[in-house]
């Protein structure tokens, strides 16, 4: 079996997965900044706790672990590589990127959000700027 192809087809399934719910989550927030009635933010809440924790926390360490396999099959040299590293800090920032909007969910949660509907709508353009980053930078690998 080529597990080369193996980790790679399971690493874009996760990244899929895990693009979906950072480009959701943000949107979610911006109905529910936007909200006015209890029972409304009390859905949203739900919607947004069970996104991020059965959704977007497993995707997002299966994108990693699958990444990694992938490194580890290629070998460590593949570090070395520029268009490897615009990737691994772009990984860094998404990453740092989830665990903002999981501060975020916690606020709404405990009802303290002090940001903005414009806020969530500006910020849910970050994954998107990201995901085109490493795309054109792992298909065409320009940065040798």
């Amino acid at each position: 079996m080529n597990f080369y192809l193996l980790f790679k087809s399971l690493h874009l399934i996760a990244v899929i997965s895990w693009m979906a719910g950072l480009l959701y989550l943000p949107r979610i927030f911006v109905y529910h900044s936007e909200a006015t009635h209890d029972a409304q933010k009390q859905v949203f809440k739900t919607m947004e706790r069970k996104l991020y924790n059965y959704i977007m926390m497993p995707a997002m360490l299966l994108s990693w672990l699958f990444g990694v396999l992938l490194i580890h099959s290629l070998g460590l040299k593949i570090l070395t590589e520029l268009w490897m590293q615009v990737k691994s800090i772009s990984v860094l920032i998404l990453t740092y990127y989830h665990f903002m909007l999981g501060k975020f969910l916690n606020d709404f949660a405990i009802n303290d959000n002090k940001k903005s509907s414009k806020f969530y709508r500006i910020i849910n353009e970050v994954p998107t700027i990201i995901l085109i980053v490493v795309v054109f930078v792992v298909v065409f690998k320009p940065l040798y």
